[in-house]
């Protein structure tokens, strides 16, 4: 798997613009990289300008260190490398705990009643479980599985942002972009 090819369809799909719309919860962005995962970032204080000043190259590494590196996407890339772009794509949008959360529970419904494979815990942890069930979803299903388990995957988050927007409605407005960036472009792709 080529993560950098996965990082470059992130950034055309968050832009390299820098936003700072008081609507949008992630507050000052740029590269998709908000305020506060810069600061997780780099470990120190920043502002809106530091975010306005990042640089792709920095854009990059923070995506690669934060949204494969370090949730271990590397177990379940060597089985999908598909279903491990989605979950990295997601994770982006809507944070890794979250996204790992939905693939195990994509995995736990698939699962035809635990004849597979043992329900996962839904725990956001990518782990050898989460990896193992995910070898043993495609070796049953093949490839048509792993479509299936990727538009399921992109069923969930579109849930996912239904359910935000009922919670907090001023973020319906973002919505037609999510679904138009995140769901639909993948799903039709």
């Amino acid at each position: 798997m080529n993560v950098q090819d996965v990082i470059d369809g992130i950034l055309r799909a968050e832009g390299d613009e820098y936003t700072n719309d008081p609507a949008d919860s992630g507050g000052p962005t740029k590269y998709g990289i908000t305020l506060e995962t810069l600061q997780d970032s780099r470990t120190v204080e920043c502002t809106a300008d530091d975010v306005r000043r990042l640089g792709e190259d920095e854009a990059r590494s923070i995506y690669l260190a934060r949204y494969y590196a370090g949730p271990r996407l590397e177990l379940i890339a060597e089985y999908s490398e598909q279903v491990t772009a989605e979950v990295m794509d997601t994770g982006v949008n809507i944070g890794m705990r979250r996204a790992v959360r939905l693939l195990q529970r994509a995995l736990n419904a698939l699962n035809d009643g635990g004849q597979h494979y043992e329900d996962l815990k839904e725990d956001g942890r990518m782990g050898p479980a989460t990896a193992g069930a995910l070898a043993d979803y495609l070796e049953h299903r093949g490839a048509e599985g792993e479509k299936a388990l990727f538009v399921l995957l992109n069923c969930l988050q579109g849930a996912y942002y239904v359910d935000l927007v009922e919670r907090r409605r001023k973020d319906e407005r973002f919505m037609y972009g999510w679904l138009r960036h995140r769901i639909a472009s993948q799903v039709l792709a």
